[in-house]
């Protein structure tokens, strides 16, 4: 069994900055990707970022030059910093980890941005 925790989020006013933890433990060795989702209400689940074991990064283009994944020092742990925050950030961001052909997730943290 693989649990996968995320912590940070919460509210911030428009360009202010936030930071998400996440860390898989459970039965889990290594991993292919891990990443950041995202859900605002009434729309699909998006992709925001993602770092593979390797180091490789990928960033959706809404979120490019505002937004850097990284991972920790602890195995299996990976960080969102996120800054000039918009509105349309305002959602559940969720982690995943991607290993042994299986996709893991989070429970979700809230991070919402006002104007």
């Amino acid at each position: 069994q693989v649990q996968v925790v995320e912590s940070g989020g919460g509210s911030v006013q428009t360009g202010g900055s936030l930071s998400l933890s996440c860390a898989a433990s459970g039965r889990i060795f290594s991993f292919n990707s891990m990443g950041w989702y995202r859900q605002a209400p009434g729309k699909q689940r998006e992709l925001v970022a993602t770092i593979t074991s390797g180091g490789a990064t990928n960033y959706a283009d809404s979120v490019k030059g505002r937004f850097t994944i990284s991972r920790g020092n602890a195995k299996n742990t990976v960080y969102l910093q996120m800054t000039s925050l918009k509105p349309e950030d305002t959602a559940v961001y969720y982690c995943n980890i991607y290993w042994a052909n299986s996709n893991y997730w989070g429970q979700g943290t809230q991070v919402t941005v006002s104007s």
